[in-house]
């Protein structure tokens, strides 16, 4: 396979890039060189191009207006040239897409073997990739990194707002990296786009430690004890960083000056007032800031750095210090990613990925970005944590292991794959459905898992569905990683939507069954009652079109179920593994989705088997001519059933796979 990747903004080169060098010369950089050089020592990759656009300025130098530079063995750059030949920003690109666009079409046309999937970073490399497809038919896909509807205040850019609904509406696959993007981001262009989302977390390209002696270097000289442990913070210096309202922070708690010395990073500058208007903008405040609160001393801005020196910097901060991200909204968050590979704990912001980052670490705290005093506090208790060194060396270890490029490539590989070998789904005779939950049902047990794959592929006569509370984005997640079959169609998110796979490795909503269970709900109404209620809810991520959803213990699910009635409001209300409480339409459920599909096949549902193992399970078991429940089950579903189906002295997928035998046993007998 040969992949390309087209990112047109910023400062690209072979590695080192000097990050910050433009306000766009950023993290999507990073990704892009880092994600390329993976897929190049891919075995099933035979080449890899990166396409970016030729500039000329002195300043920041002759590189960029190379027609092609050689990265590696199997990995090269290619620029495209245009009649303006000066840098420019994000903003300014738009005005120069045509011709970008005409000279990308013009280079496809002269190679002599095409690219069989390119991957467009953000909107304006997506029209490009979109203008191939239609001339050439190459497969394309798109990664956003940041979406102008995130931007915090102000009006929006609505071209850019646009050209980035264009691009989802329009790809055949979208790869982003945070749980946020997948499940909140995307769909606020194209709530439908959801299944042709993945989410593939990215790796950081952490250079090895060399000591602290140039970080040291460095700072030493703003500083009056510079062997006080550090705040640390890297990112370019534009608005939507916030990184005024660290120095905020660190103004406002006297305990935190004394504890520490704060360090920001804000990119590359020759002078204070130098550089585009908002990065020299946002340096002059966060000068004044220091100025005003008389914190210097206290503060590093240092005004030239490398790569180097920022990975020293990280193994300073590792010794008893913190990170810290306050942005307005980080899409992702690589720097949060780094310091964790690097042993540093972090304090972020709660808006964006970084949520998801935390997550998968299981370390870190999470702040409001526009309350400095709460920041400062997190900051105070990161670096007097007693169990600080047990938590970064556990969260260390997780960020090595989740976050590899070499992991990216191998999990984008069959994304890239499907898209130019499948063909649609044919349609089958069938006897049975499967319907099954995923967690702790088919999961669990890897051998088992791997033997129930291979149970799947071998039954022509039974359709393979699985139904679960996750959104189609994560339950695709959780079946790759995995290594589950992919079902020819998913009940997803408690059985409030139905997908089926499209043959190109996607899946689409089924619209009969959304406007079924469209009518009679009313989302947002139920929302403000279990709010009223004080009962907390979970984050928007987990909040679908036909479901919300909330923490509470079953006694809460009955009192929003009698709340509900009382205030006229038709929903079906599910409490499962102790602390969760769904809220769908009435018409909704895995039992209703699995009795939907079955009619569609023409089945009853004395011809469906189902399997799960929790309480959002329970009345799709019941409903079925054939319950199994392995080992596992919980939730008090056995007692709910008393007695009907198949429990297994297996648990997760062996436990279905027993079942599978006994239920098809006596069917056959």
């Amino acid at each position: 396979m040969r992949v390309m990747h087209v990112a047109l903004g910023g400062c690209l080169k072979a590695p080192p890039v000097n990050f910050g060098l433009t306000e766009d010369t950023g993290g999507h950089i990073a990704y892009v060189l880092g994600a390329a050089q993976a897929q190049a020592a891919h075995p099933d990759v035979a080449h890899v191009d990166i396409v970016t656009r030729a500039f000329v300025d002195p300043g920041l130098g002759a590189i960029y207006d190379r027609a092609e530079e050689r990265v590696g063995p199997r990995l090269s750059i290619l620029r495209l040239r245009t009649e303006e030949r000066a840098y420019l920003t994000k903003e300014a690109l738009a005005n120069a897409l045509p011709q970008l666009e005409r000279a990308f079409l013009d280079l496809l046309a002269a190679m002599s073997q095409k690219p069989d999937v390119i991957h467009a970073h953000f909107a304006d490399a997506a029209r490009l990739a979109r203008a191939a497809h239609h001339r050439f038919g190459t497969a394309w896909v798109y990664t956003p990194h940041s979406l102008a509807l995130e931007k915090a205040g102000g009006e929006k850019d609505a071209r850019r707002v646009e050209a980035e609904r264009s691009a989802i509406q329009t790809a055949q696959a979208i790869v982003v990296s945070s749980r946020d993007e997948a499940e909140r981001q995307v769909m606020r262009y194209c709530p439908d786009a959801a299944g042709r989302v993945h989410r593939v977390s990215p790796g950081v390209c952490l250079l090895p430690a060399q000591g602290t002696r140039r970080a040291e270097q460095l700072i030493g000289a703003f500083l009056r004890d510079p062997k006080k442990p550090i705040v640390l913070a890297v990112a370019r210096p534009v608005r939507k960083k916030n990184l005024a309202a660290l120095v905020r922070a660190f103004a406002s708690e006297p305990r935190l000056r004394r504890r520490a010395n704060l360090v920001i990073v804000p990119g590359l500058r020759r002078a204070i007032s130098e550089g585009p208007q908002e990065q020299a903008a946002v340096v002059q405040e966060l000068f004044d800031l220091v100025d005003a609160h008389d914190l210097w001393g206290h503060v590093a801005l240092p005004r030239r750095h490398d790569a180097e020196d920022v990975r020293a910097l990280y193994e300073l901060a590792a010794r008893d210090g913190v990170f810290a991200n306050p942005a307005l909204h980080e899409p992702f968050g690589l720097t949060i990613v780094e310091a964790a590979q690097a042993g540093v704990p972090v304090v972020a912001t709660r808006s964006g990925g970084p949520a998801s980052i935390l997550a998968d670490l299981g370390a870190g705290q999470l702040v409001d970005p526009e309350e400095p005093e709460a920041l400062a506090q997190a900051l105070m208790q990161s670096l007097d944590d007693p169990e600080r060194d047990a938590k970064r060396r556990r969260a260390q270890s997780r960020a090595k292991d989740l976050y590899r490029w070499s992991a990216w490539a191998q999990e984008v590989q069959p994304i890239y794959a499907a898209l130019s070998g499948a063909a649609p789904v044919a349609p089958r005779r069938l006897r049975h459905i499967l319907a099954s939950d995923i967690d702790d049902t088919l999961t669990g047990d890897r051998a088992a898992a791997r033997r129930f794959g291979d149970w799947a592929a071998s039954r022509a006569d039974v359709a393979f569905m699985v139904a679960t509370g996750r959104s189609i984005s994560e339950a695709r997640r959780v079946i790759a990683a995995w290594g589950l079959p992919c079902p020819d169609t998913m009940i997803t998110s408690v059985g409030s939507e139905i997908w089926r796979a499209t043959g190109q490795g996607g899946y689409a909503l089924c619209a009969d069954y959304a406007r079924h269970v469209s009518t009679g709900w009313q989302g947002n109404a139920v929302a403000e009652l279990v709010a009223e209620l004080g009962i907390e809810s979970q984050g928007a991520q987990d909040q679908r079109r036909w479901k919300r959803s909330f923490f509470g213990t079953a006694e809460e699910a009955r009192l929003i179920r009698a709340s509900l009635a009382a205030r006229g409001l038709a929903a079906h209300v599910i409490h499962s593994h102790d602390r969760l409480i769904d809220v769908l339409p009435a018409q909704a459920g895995k039992s209703a989705a699995l009795t939907f599909e079955a009619k569609r096949h023409g089945l009853q549902m004395a011809d469906c088997i189902a399997a799960g193992d929790s309480g959002n399970d329970l009345d799709m078991l019941r409903a079925c001519g054939r319950p199994i429940l392995p080992a596992n089950a919980r939730d008090g579903i056995v007692e709910a059933l008393s007695g009907r189906g198949y429990l297994s002295a297996l648990p997760y997928a062996a436990g279905v796979l027993d079942g599978l035998e006994h239920v098809l046993a006596v069917q056959n007998a």
